[in-house]
């Protein structure tokens, strides 16, 4: 029934998508290819040109990630819109056109960026020089993909997992562990296909930056119902809460124990971190900071969700509380690194820093990163080419 649930909302938000879907199909049917133009144009000086053939429409706008609001297009006599944006730093950007206010996709461009709410393209802009997240000649992992019923949520998920170059199944070298969570509508091929983690990985452990780690990416939702074309009036406080319950115990009762009966991974804490952005940060902070016999190293990237009685939340961090007993009997181990980090321009800025303080006011250490950015992949790709590179690092 959830999978059936998921599915619908795929169906549902392709209509939005029904005229150019239309068009792909029916094209070939009466031997006729639409002439497309040309989008999105790449100029070696970074500006980048959007195209839309829509003769109908009164109104078509970019929505184009790490900007705000929406861009205007003009309308050529032949029907199609146009907008010259930049330059545009290197980077990946997700993006879609809003015709008369209904999101549509670049029919010209088959990139897209997966999501279980709204689906983006995706727009690359070279620079000179390869970024972190760029792939490069260099040796790569491997990304696996794992289906397992999960019984304490009830449905058929899954979880990637990158194994590092020179990984062998049938060796005897065991690897530190990160596991790697999405954010809110995002599932778990989000950190490879729109984070591009496992380039990251590969560029930074190429370079020496980076341990090579084996890296974990779970389906983060605990309830599919979180995710509803219905909005914010089905997700009150109780079901957000039911659903950062059931990902905590399906990651350790379930998630966990597979990869560690797969793989070869080190075992102790000090060998396990946990991070995450938006969503996947707040599940970051309250499953780590909540495990701290579990996760001996957590980040938290632009973490959103987390309600604001922080002491009732995260009692292992009140001040005195490591020399406390943790509910599973054992005393609660500092960490090697608690990171948090947010983009100036996210709306979240302001409950993240909150949030530092009273941190900080436990005399609780943590690393606190604001960077310039908005709530956006950008953000988080960042976040990922610097924490990684602080893991498992000898104290």
């Amino acid at each position: 029934m959830r999978c059936r649930h998921r599915f619908a909302l795929y169906l549902r938000r392709l209509c939005y998508h029904l005229p150019v879907c239309l068009v792909m199909i029916a094209a070939p049917l009466f031997g006729q290819r639409p002439e497309l133009p040309q989008s999105p144009q790449v100029q070696p000086d970074g500006r980048v040109t959007f195209r839309f053939l829509d003769p109908g429409a009164k109104q078509v706008q970019l929505v184009l990630e790490g900007t705000p609001g929406t861009q205007s297009m003009e309308k050529t006599s032949d029907g199609v819109w146009s907008i010259t944006v930049g330059p545009l730093e290197p980077e990946y950007y997700g993006y879609v056109f809003r015709a008369d206010g209904v999101p549509l996709l670049d029919p010209s461009n088959p990139k897209i960026e997966p999501n279980l709410l709204q689906l983006r393209n995706v727009l690359h802009v070279p620079g000179k020089i390869p970024e972190p997240w760029e792939e490069q000649d260099v040796p790569h992992g491997i990304v696996h993909h794992h289906f397992y019923k999960s019984g304490i949520i009830g449905d058929q998920r899954d979880f990637l997992v990158y194994t590092p170059p020179g990984y062998d199944p049938r060796g005897r070298k065991r690897y530190p562990v990160l596991y790697l969570l999405h954010g809110f509508a995002f599932n778990a091929s989000s950190w490879t296909l729109v984070g591009r983690a496992n380039f990251i990985l590969d560029n930074l452990i190429a370079q020496g930056k980076a341990r090579p780690m084996i890296v974990v990416m779970p389906f983060g939702d605990g309830v599919p119902e979180i995710v509803s074309e219905n909005g914010p009036a089905l997700r009150g406080p109780a079901l957000w809460q039911r659903n950062y319950d059931l990902f905590t115990q399906s990651l350790l009762k379930e998630v966990i124990p597979q990869v560690e009966s797969m793989y070869l991974v080190l075992q102790d804490r000090k060998d396990r971190a946990i991070a995450g952005q938006s969503m996947g940060g707040a599940e970051t902070l309250l499953t780590g900071l909540n495990h701290l016999n579990t996760f001996g190293w957590v980040g938290a990237f632009s973490p959103g969700g987390v309600r604001p009685n922080y002491a009732a939340e995260f009692p292992l961090l009140v001040q005195g509380a490591s020399a406390k007993e943790s509910s599973s009997g054992t005393s609660a181990a500092p960490l090697h690194l608690l990171w948090i980090s947010c983009g100036t321009e996210d709306g979240l800025i302001a409950s993240n820093r909150r949030l530092v303080a009273w941190i900080k006011s436990q005399h609780v250490p943590v690393m606190s990163i604001e960077t310039p950015g908005m709530h956006t992949w950008m953000v988080w790709r960042n976040n990922l080419v610097h924490f990684a590179p602080l893991l498992f690092q000898s104290k």
